[in-house]
């Protein structure tokens, strides 16, 4: 049965100085200076409000109008990493609890304190106390719970416990990213937001912020570039920005092909060569070839069976052929996941591709 969340009683006044606190230095939350040359950008450019969250309008919106009335249910923010669910409930915090936010929220990485001792001492400690905030009249606290869903079975039916006690004082942010991890008993005493990957257009928008932050002569990036960082972070803004950071360390001059060599995916030229080998060449040649490829430029194989499933979806061939072919690359993929032997899979993907070529002679027939 779903417990009825009661509201918060807080006080809208001291809301007007949330954009003046200084976070905790600890786990996610750590905002680093802005002129330390070491800082990882991650840190240095995490929102600090929650209108300066880049995406997810939305979700933003909502719960920043729960926030401000006062209604602020137990929330569990959920979806893939690097998506803004950790910026989002510590942009929340800041609207809280102003200066004094660090006295009043108790965040924990569950990867690492996970188990049911965790939730029994520090959480219900923490929950059942009463807190001072000395000058911010928010009685209501807030315990952040990240990456819950690596919490185990007992520790999660513990929390529901302590949730459904100590609602009237306490606050529970649980984030994660695979929802169904979450007991359903947890599900149902939480306001569940999904966290998508960021829209391209969004990750364009935020990485030309940094690079202005930066400096653009310090940081030269190409538009080619800039095209690579969006495509390579999949809608996950932590990557991009360590991906912008790391090719930044590595060169001056900021291009596609640089970014690439950084990060040791295979250039869109290379996927086009060989897929042209797969598609046209014997199985002795694609084999041979490939093998070279890989080895002069360091190519993973699991990336470019990557990058060519993505390939066979633009080209166009009959839809039996296609199912076939992307099911066994599918099979590929995951048996090396597995470790499996690199070059048995590579044979395995040109066989596939040889299997799909035959298909295609058959129908133009």
């Amino acid at each position: 049965m779903t417990e009825v969340v009661s509201l918060m009683d807080i006080d809208d006044d001291d809301n007007a100085g949330d954009r003046s606190a200084k976070p905790i230095n600890k786990g996610k939350s750590g905002a680093a200076p802005s002129d330390g040359k070491a800082t990882p950008w991650v840190e240095k450019y995490r929102p600090q409000s929650l209108a300066d969250v880049a995406a997810h309008r939305d979700i933003i919106d909502t719960i920043d109008r729960l926030t401000s009335e006062n209604r602020l249910p137990h929330l569990l923010l959920y979806g893939p990493p690097g998506t803004g669910k950790t910026s989002t409930i510590l942009a929340v915090a800041r609207k809280l609890y102003g200066a004094q936010y660090h006295n009043m929220i108790l965040e924990l990485n569950a990867s690492d304190d996970r188990g049911i001792d965790v939730v029994r001492q520090q959480i219900q400690d923490f929950a059942s106390t009463q807190s001072f905030s000395f000058g911010v009249k928010a009685s209501v606290k807030l315990v952040l719970l990240d990456e819950a869903d690596a919490m185990t079975k007992d520790a999660q039916f513990a929390l529901r416990r302590v949730i459904e006690k100590y609602t009237k004082n306490t606050r529970f942010s649980l984030i994660c990213n695979n929802v169904n991890k979450i007991i359903p008993a947890l599900q149902s005493r939480c306001t569940r937001f999904r966290f998508a990957p960021l829209d391209p257009v969004h990750v364009n928008e935020r990485l030309k912020h940094v690079i202005e932050a930066e400096g653009q002569v310090l940081l030269d990036v190409s538009e080619s570039g800039l095209t690579a960082f969006v495509r390579l972070s999949n809608g996950d803004m932590r990557k991009a920005l360590n991906i912008l950071q790391s090719t930044h360390m590595a060169s001056k001059k900021i291009t596609e092909e640089e970014v690439y060599l950084c990060t040791g995916n295979p250039l869109p030229k290379d996927i086009e060569q060989i897929s042209y080998w797969l598609l046209n060449e014997s199985f002795a040649e694609s084999f041979k070839q490939i093998s070279n490829m890989k080895g002069r430029k360091g190519l993973a194989l699991v990336d470019i069976v990557r990058e060519v499933t993505m390939f066979v979806f633009k080209i166009k061939m009959p839809s039996d052929a296609r199912v076939q072919l992307i099911n066994d690359l599918a099979d590929i993929e995951y048996r090396l996941s597995f470790g499996c032997n690199d070059k048995l899979q590579l044979g395995s993907l040109i066989a596939s591709f040889t299997k799909a070529r035959a298909s295609l002679v058959a129908a133009a027939k």
